[in-house]
């Protein structure tokens, strides 16, 4: 496993990283297709077997079991200075109000949580996993800071959000000296390209580090498009992802098949190998709930796609509308 540095910070991360959303009592939240602890401990244990040293997950994963489980299962399998965790915060993780959200109450009480639930005194990463648009960007920022500053979190990072919001932020923290976002993980992959109109040229200027969520477009570029899995049929946000573009998305995934097949490799090879290879791209973040997905990712870091495979690939995509930010 290759490391490089996580944007202009001196944090070393691997070129893959995996997402523990799979993870997690699956009658708690809203993803029933997650594995339970027993099931998801050997994809934690053989990633770091294979150099991943990073761990992403989120308070809202599962209802907070996502984190307990990962959490568990790195003190059981890695000592804590060998692993870089990150979670996020913004769902809503109790109704009512302060439920959810970035004001500067529900950051302090969700870090906590979130640490009792891993079991550590801090994260390598926290993110914001959405902009909060009813919360000053100044109060969250300002509260991410003193995270930041209790020394309950190194760094801290963003996630999908529109260019002009993130730059804006970036502004925002440097006008008041506030620890400044390092990293930003959005939605980028073959199917859905357009984050590179604005927030990669944006990312790349400023030197933030770039993670991508779903690279393989909730599996859709692993598999012939007509073909389900038990995942594809319960997942309402995917679902909501693809549903205007399919004629396009259609004639990409065909594409994938015939460069993997002619070259000898999976089809999620391919279309990592694309996403690893795009200027200003850190890290793909893949989910595993099959051995065969890490062993697909890592072997993916060390293809090379040519330029020819690049121009087909890339030809049949249209514009999308802009999605993944709810």
């Amino acid at each position: 496993m290759d490391y490089v540095k996580l944007g202009r910070t001196g944090l070393d991360v691997s070129g893959i990283w995996l997402g523990c959303m799979s993870y997690g009592v699956s009658d708690r939240g809203s993803h029933a297709w997650t594995l339970s602890e027993e099931q998801s401990r050997p994809f934690i244990r053989h990633a770091l077997e294979a150099g991943i040293n990073v761990f992403d997950t989120a308070n809202v994963y599962s209802d907070g079991t996502s984190e307990e489980i990962v959490g568990r299962a790195l003190k059981d399998f890695a000592r804590r200075e060998e692993v870089v965790i990150a979670t996020k915060v913004h769902g809503r993780m109790h109704q009512g109000p302060n439920g959810a959200g970035l004001s500067r109450r529900a950051i302090m009480q969700e870090i906590d949580a979130s640490l009792r639930r891993l079991g550590t005194d801090y994260v390598d990463l926290y993110q914001i996993h959405r902009w909060d648009y009813d919360t000053p960007i100044e109060e969250t920022l300002e509260a991410l800071h003193d995270v930041v500053k209790a020394g309950k979190a190194r760094y801290i990072g963003a996630s999908s959000m529109f260019a002009w919001q993130f730059a804006q932020a970036l502004a925002v923290a440097e006008r008041h000296g506030w620890t400044r976002f390092v990293s930003m993980q959005n939605y980028v992959n073959l199917l859905y390209r357009e984050e590179e109109r604005e927030m990669l040229p944006l990312c790349r200027a400023e030197g933030i580090g770039v993670v991508p969520w779903s690279p393989l477009a909730r599996g859709r570029l692993t598999r012939n498009w007509d073909e389900a899995s038990a995942r594809s049929e319960t997942d309402e946000f995917g679902k909501s992802l693809y549903k205007n573009t399919g004629d396009a998305d259609r004639k990409i995934v065909d594409v994938v098949a015939a460069i993997a097949a002619a070259r000898g490799v999976p089809r999620a090879q391919v279309a990592l190998a694309w996403v690893l290879n795009k200027p200003g791209i850190t890290a793909p973040i893949i989910g595993a709930t099959k051995l065969a997905h890490l062993a697909d990712a890592i072997a993916a870091t060390k293809l090379t796609l040519t330029d020819d495979e690049v121009a087909r690939l890339e030809a049949p995509y249209v514009p999308h509308a802009v999605v993944g930010f709810s």
